[in-house]
C-alpha cells in the first residue's frame, strides 16, 4: 500500500471513531424516577437513564423487583425469610438456601476471614440482646454478652457449597445480614438495569448507592452527599451535607452511629457490634467506602467502623479501586481519607 492509501485509511478509521464518539455523545436521556420505597427497612431509591421512556420504566421496575427479592431472602424481620428459616433450624439441620443467599453468606465468611472477624454476620446474638435492652431500657449485664459471645463467631458457620446448605455448630447462633445485604441488593438491581437495557442507573437503600453509565441530563457525574453527622445529631431537618462526591461507575456505602443508633439509660449505641467486646463501636461518626460494587462497600463500611481508623485505613489502602473517607467523633468531627479518596470529591459542604 502506498502513502496516499494508508492516508486514506487513517481517515476512514478516524471518521468512524467520531462517529462512534457523536453517536454516544447525542443519545437521548430519559429518565424514570421511582421515588422513595420502603423496602428493606429503610427508603429505597431507583433512578434509571435510558434512550426511551419505557426502557427506563422498565429498567426502574427491574431493579426494584431485585431489591424486594433479596429482602424476601435475607431479612431477619420475616420469619419466612430463608435467614429465618437458617436461624430457626440450622444448628438441629442442614439448611438449604438459593444461589443468591448462599453467595452473601460466602462472600461474608470471605470478608470475616480477612477482616479477623471484624467483619461477622454471626453477631445476631449481640444484635438482638441490644434490642431486647432497648425496650427494657436496661444496659446488658457482662454477663449477659459473655453469654451471647459464646454463640458468635463465623468459624462456627459450616457451609456445604456441594448442596448449598447453611448449618450451625452451636446452639443459638443467629444470622443478621444487615452489614451487607443492601450492597448485595444494590448490585442485583443495577444488574437487572442494565439487562433492561439501561444506559445508566442510580440504586440508592438507606444511603448505600451505585451508579453507573450516563448521570442525568445536564450532568457530567452522578452526584452523592455525604451527610454532616453533626448536623444530623442535632436535628437539622435533612441535614446538612458534608461533602459532595462524583460518581460514575461506583458504589458508595455509608455506615455510622449518627443514624442507626439506640440510646439506653441515656447512653447511645452504635447499631454496629464487635464481636470482640460484645458491645456496638466506638471511636468514629461515619464511614464512607468507595468501591467498584456496593457488596464490598457495604461490608467494608461496618469492617472499618470495627476496627477503627488507623487499622481501617491500613486495610483499604492495600484493596485495590477501593477508598476511604472516615469522619472522627465530635466535637472535631475531622475528615481522614485514604490516599485516593481525592479525586471523588467534587466539593465540600452544601454545594450541588
Amino acid at each position: 500500500m502506498n502513502i496516499f492509501g494508508r492516508i486514506i485509511v487513517i481517515l476512514l478509521c478516524l471518521s468512524l471513531i467520531v462517529a462512534l464518539f457523536i453517536s454516544c455523545a447525542g443519545k437521548d436521556r430519559v429518565e424514570a424516577d421511582s421515588g422513595n420505597q420502603i423496602i428493606m427497612g429503610t427508603f429505597a431509591h431507583v433512578v434509571a437513564i435510558a434512550e426511551d421512556s419505557s426502557t427506563a420504566e422498565k429498567s426502574v421496575r427491574a431493579a426494584l423487583e431485585e431489591i424486594r427479592k433479596v429482602d424476601d431472602l435475607m431479612s431477619d424481620y420475616k420469619s419466612d425469610s430463608e435467614i429465618s428459616r437458617a436461624n430457626r433450624d440450622a444448628f438441629d439441620k442442614s439448611v438449604q438456601v438459593s444461589e443468591s443467599t448462599y453467595e452473601v453468606l460466602q462472600r461474608s465468611v470471605e470478608f470475616s476471614k480477612m477482616t479477623d472477624g471484624a467483619f461477622d454476620i454471626t453477631v445476631g446474638p449481640l444484635v438482638a440482646l441490644f434490642r431486647k435492652a432497648k425496650k427494657s431500657n436496661t444496659p446488658p449485664s457482662e454477663e449477659q454478652i459473655n453469654q451471647a459471645k459464646t454463640k458468635v463467631g463465623f468459624e462456627k458457620l459450616k457451609l456445604d457449597s456441594e448442596n448449598r446448605t447453611v448449618q450451625f455448630t452451636e446452639q443459638g447462633m443467629l444470622l443478621d445480614l444487615g452489614g451487607i445485604a443492601k450492597g448485595y441488593a444494590i448490585d442485583k438491581a443495577i444488574e437487572a438495569a442494565q439487562n433492561c437495557g439501561a444506559i445508566g442507573a442510580m440504586v440508592d437503600i438507606g444511603g448505600d448507592i451505585r451508579c453507573f453509565g450516563l448521570p442525568p441530563k445536564n450532568r457530567d457525574h452522578w452526584l452523592i452527599g455525604l451527610q454532616d453527622p453533626n448536623s444530623a445529631i442535632e436535628g437539622i431537618s435533612g441535614g446538612g451535607l458534608r461533602l459532595v462526591l462524583k460518581a460514575t461507575n461506583e458504589a458508595v456505602a455509608t455506615s455510622g452511629d449518627y443514624q442507626q443508633f439506640v440510646i439506653i439509660e441515656g447512653k447511645r449505641y452504635s447499631h454496629i457490634m464487635d464481636r470482640k467486646t460484645g458491645t456496638s463501636t466506638e471511636g468514629l461518626s461515619s464511614v464512607t467506602i468507595i468501591a467498584d460494587n456496593a457488596t464490598d462497600a457495604d461490608a467494608l463500611a461496618t469492617t472499618v467502623s470495627v476496627m477503627g481508623a488507623e487499622k481501617g485505613l491500613a486495610l483499604i489502602e492495600k484493596l485495590p479501586n477501593t477508598e476511604a473517607i472516615l469522619i472522627s467523633p465530635q466535637p472535631k468531627y475531622e475528615i481522614i481519607k485514604t490516599s485516593g479518596a481525592e479525586k471523588y470529591i467534587k466539593s465540600e459542604g452544601t454545594e450541588k
